[in-house]
């Protein structure tokens, strides 16, 4: 499939910056913009509303600097000389990580560059002037990709049938050959830290696998690096700021539409156990990070035929099942003097 390529690259501001990435972490906590009218009006001229409303979104902005910030930092996303390329879909996740990206990066201690890139993939009554005029307002390079994916998939897949999979793959490989065309480094996704659970069950209820999405892996040709920055960032934080700041949102009637997918269910899942039990999906994405191997059963993790008596005390044994995952102080309490006695019985 031969590409059909627009291209237009604004002039933008170059940043001259020392440092290491660590710093992008301290540079998140730098101060936001707080919105002022448009008429020019001090501060102090606003309702008392509009006064709360832009400390509010000064505070969202704040929140989402520090964490894009830590993740970048925390998985080493973004290095010196970086070219960073945002893959821009017009949804508010990708609008929102290009802002912040943008924003860190006026702060940051390193000097990275930045460029936004779509692919068109021409389905009907897609307003393919938007993302255009609105970086080239901005003053972002970007790059818009043509290509018809939406026809390959309509005719591929029968109606009804979830097109994701195969859409996905054709949008991957076309992305891939356009970073290198770019000269990028790193190409930066929108996905959130709903997504990356979502997906976690996803792989779990349908695929039978412990599986999620990383927040930086290796592309599947081996020539790439994909990043997550926004990986600490909820959903309901982004759609926020995306209102705030009222990016040009164009929906996605490809795959957006298609009210029966899986992963719809999912979130409602997800949302529903926000409601009833607080603090549960948190603690639940906090595990992704926190794992132990030989306490799972993958016979490729972990060299269960292989293993023998030792007779040195392991911290990685079983002694991790003394310790009931939802003790509370007073159980711990309970648990020791329970202890206590049976070893004065034994005695």
């Amino acid at each position: 499939m031969t590409a059909v390529i627009t291209e237009a690259v604004p002039a933008a501001a170059t940043n001259t910056m020392t440092g290491i990435a660590p710093g992008l972490a301290a540079a998140a906590a730098g101060p936001a913009a707080v919105a002022t009218p448009a008429s020019g009006a001090a501060p102090a001229a606003l309702t008392r509303q509009q006064q709360k409303r832009a400390f509010e979104t000064n505070k969202l902005e704040k929140r989402l600097l520090r964490q894009t910030g830590q993740a970048i930092v925390d998985y080493s996303m973004i290095e010196e000389g970086d070219k960073v390329m945002v893959c821009l879909s017009g949804g508010k996740d990708s609008y929102s990580l290009l802002e912040i990206l943008l924003l860190l990066r006026e702060r940051a201690p390193i000097d990275f560059e930045i460029i936004a890139v779509n692919l068109d993939q021409k389905q009907p009554g897609f307003p393919a002037h938007i993302l255009p005029e609105y970086l080239t307002r901005r003053g972002i390079p970007f790059h818009i990709e043509n290509q018809d994916t939406y026809s390959i998939v309509k005719r591929l897949i029968p109606e009804g049938k979830t097109t994701c999979s195969l859409c996905s793959r054709l949008r991957r490989g076309i992305l891939y050959r356009v970073a290198g065309e770019l000269g990028a480094t790193k190409i930066a996704l929108g996905h959130h830290r709903d997504d990356i659970l979502e997906t976690v069950f996803l792989n779990m209820f349908y695929g039978g696998k412990l599986k999620g999405m990383p927040p930086k892996l290796m592309s599947d040709d081996g020539k790439n690096i994909i990043i997550r920055p926004l990986a600490y960032v909820n959903e309901a934080d982004l759609t926020r700021y995306a209102a705030e700041k009222q990016f040009p949102i164009i929906p996605c009637d490809l795959c957006g539409s298609q009210e029966t997918l899986k992963r719809k269910e999912v979130k409602a899942m997800m949302r529903d156990w926000d409601k009833k039990f607080p603090g549960r999906v948190e603690s639940i994405f906090t595990s992704l990070a926190n794992i132990t191997p030989s306490h799972l059963m993958d016979r490729q993790l972990q060299d269960f035929a292989g293993l023998k008596v030792t007779g040195k005390p392991d911290p990685k044994g079983d002694i991790a099942f003394d310790e009931e995952p939802c003790a509370t102080p007073d159980s711990d309490v309970a648990t020791i003097s329970f202890n206590r006695l049976m070893r004065s019985e034994l005695e």
